[in-house]
């Protein structure tokens, strides 16, 4: 079982996640990306579906025209563990490359 972390702890893997806020008194943390198109903030979501797949670890996200809005949690530590701070750098990465192509090396983020 996945271990929740402090709330201290997740004020500090917050300070690296530009974006993302602590929800639920810090059983949740939560980041909406906006892209350009529907078609890119899914294929946004396409892409970090395979990594989702290979760590088995699924968000709650939802997809409305060009935003994505995540939420990520542990629910067997009924929190947010190290798991959705994983998830959430390689979301963070994934949008990065999306967002500025001509600035990334796209070639290693096939999860």
């Amino acid at each position: 079982m996945a271990k929740k972390l402090s709330i201290s702890e997740l004020h500090e893997a917050l300070k690296k996640l530009p974006g993302w806020e602590e929800g639920a008194k810090g059983k949740v943390i939560t980041k909406t990306y906006t892209f350009p198109t529907f078609v890119e903030a899914f294929a946004f979501m396409t892409r970090v579906a395979f990594y989702i797949e290979k760590t088995n670890h699924h968000p709650e996200w939802t997809n409305a025209h060009n935003k994505v809005h995540v939420n990520l949690l542990t629910h067997s530590c009924d929190g947010v563990s190290a798991k959705d701070i994983a998830l959430a750098l390689a979301m963070d990465e994934a949008a990065f490359a999306f967002l500025n192509p001509c600035m990334t090396d796209q070639s290693d983020l096939v999860f």
